[in-house]
């Protein structure tokens, strides 16, 4: 990681996730960053101590019936880079995991934060006895094969939400944009837009700061943010 990458990625983990995207929709984001319906299923299933913070490294899953999608020449967690955080999109309707505890153990053999799956995984007791963090849209007891397989690495992924993309738009990942996860849920950050969102975040802070503390010494909630936030 180039020193400034690594500027970046140590001022941008100090805030959480909601600070995030409250900074990426005042800079226009349609769903600030957030990648829905994931949640933390490792080292706890909530944990406040529990963050990640770092470049994504892709993985594009298809259905194991899909003979024309490219493939792999080596497993996704063996080229996954040290400091990473890997992001995997499996099809939608999918009901199998596409990460169990072997991949854990490789994962963190390699250095890689943690996982970020738009899909399932198993052996939740393996992942958390290795204190490696998972997060997902949920669970199964059905490994990979034949129902996935991984198609390409290092990739723009498109993960959709749950919902119809009127409700809620799909949320573009590149490799190596900004991937921050807690308790709270999963961001990601364009590469692009980081020093915007540090600076904007720490803004966000000292407000929330500031009605925190008026709030709490007995006004109200409407009258602290008309002063403090402008409506």
């Amino acid at each position: 990681m180039s020193p400034d990458a690594a500027s970046i990625q140590a001022r941008l983990a100090v805030f959480s996730t909601c600070e995030i995207s409250d900074a990426l929709i005042k800079l226009g984001s349609p769903h600030g960053g957030h990648i829905p319906d994931i949640h933390m299923m490792s080292p706890t299933d909530s944990s406040s101590t529990t963050r990640i913070c770092g470049p994504a490294y892709t993985v594009q899953m298809v259905l194991g019936t899909n003979s024309v999608a490219p493939k792999l020449s080596a497993h996704f967690v063996d080229t996954a880079t040290e400091g990473s955080v890997i992001v995997i999109n499996a099809p939608q309707r999918a009901k199998n995991a596409v990460w169990g505890g072997l991949m854990t153990a490789g994962a963190q053999s390699r250095g890689a934060q943690g996982v970020i799956i738009s899909g399932r995984c198993r052996d939740l007791a393996e992942h958390r006895a290795a204190s490696f963090p998972v997060f997902a849209r949920g669970r199964s007891t059905l490994g990979q094969s034949p129902f996935t397989r991984p198609s390409e690495v290092n990739v723009p992924i498109v993960i959709r939400p749950d919902v119809s993309e009127e409700d809620f738009p799909a949320v573009l990942v590149s490799p190596g944009d900004w991937i921050v996860a807690d308790e709270d849920g999963v961001v990601c950050v364009p590469t692009a837009l980081a020093d915007a969102v540090i600076t904007l975040a720490a803004k966000g802070r000292e407000v929330d700061e500031r009605c925190m503390q008026d709030i709490k010494a007995g006004k109200g909630v409407q009258e602290t943010f008309k002063k403090h936030r402008g409506k």
